[in-house]
């Protein structure tokens, strides 16, 4: 039987219950197949893999980009998907719930709405109001009855706060403001991934994990329940490119092409 976006919805929500997983974050159609062939349970948007494959800088990409982008992967695979709905599109907290309400109908699974503002002089919303965004979020996928599940993300340590106690502050509150999950990226010791869990508790908790962090069985002995690489597999396929690319521009030859990935693997990958 076909697999439905309720199935989804439902398979995700289940994933959290218990244990811990990995939700890699694919680019783009192919790089979406290609994870879920290779056994992952969940993928997840990232909004920086997104916005270079279409030649734009992290967060310069518009609502109408990342709907259409969030479509087309849900329509790709048969695995759930998260979205990463960066903040939501918008200040207010109702233009975040009318954002909300559009990113719920491409079919994903789960949504994220952080607290950066994209104001160096003021990178996060002040408290109450980040916590009235995240209620826009609930009540907006509340609406439909849609059973997607939202995580409430605290941006403090990527933008150079890296108070804990207010982090901890800030996701609590996002839980009571009816966050499913809770995720403050740039936290890497074993001390500060234990006190989000402890703190959030029974609420599961997202880790960002990059090149020199944990291992997923060391996440999970502290407690973690999702992991996440952010824009890292983006990151690895463009270095790649861009190493074949810079030889033949700089030096006329072509030896970093015999690293590539055999055509005939990739054609019966997507075939």
């Amino acid at each position: 039987m076909p697999i439905t976006v309720a199935d989804k919805r439902a398979t995700f929500r289940k994933l959290h219950e218990a244990g811990c997983f990995v939700i890699p974050n694919p680019f783009d159609v192919g790089s979406a197949k290609a994870l879920q062939q290779l056994g992952f349970k969940a993928l997840a948007s990232t909004s920086a893999g997104f916005a270079w494959t279409i030649g734009k800088a992290d967060n310069h990409v518009t609502v109408d980009d990342v709907c259409t982008h969030l479509a087309a992967l849900c329509a790709a695979v048969d695995l759930p998907v998260n979205a990463d709905f960066e903040g939501g599109f918008a200040h207010e907290a109702e233009k975040v719930a009318a954002n909300v309400a559009r990113g719920v109908k491409t079919g994903v699974a789960g949504l994220s709405i952080e607290d950066s503002t994209g104001d160096a002089a003021k990178p996060l919303y002040d408290r109450a109001h980040a916590i009235a965004r995240i209620k826009a979020a609930r009540a907006a996928i509340d609406a439909d009855k849609s059973g997607v599940l939202l995580t409430g993300r605290c941006e403090a340590f990527l933008v150079g706060q890296s108070d804990l106690d207010m982090v901890i502050d800030r996701l609590c509150a996002y839980s009571d403001a009816g966050a499913d999950c809770l995720y403050a990226p740039g936290i890497k010791t074993r001390e500060q991934i234990a006190a989000v869990v402890k703190a959030v508790a029974p609420k599961p908790v997202n880790l960002l994990i990059g090149p020199s962090g944990l291992s997923v069985a060391q996440a999970a002995e502290l407690g973690v329940r999702r992991i996440s690489v952010g824009g890292s597999l983006a990151r690895a396929a463009w270095a790649g490119f861009l190493r074949a690319a810079r030889e033949i521009a700089e030096h006329g030859t072509f030896s970093e092409m015999a690293k590539g990935h055999p055509a005939a693997e990739l054609n019966k990958m997507f075939g």
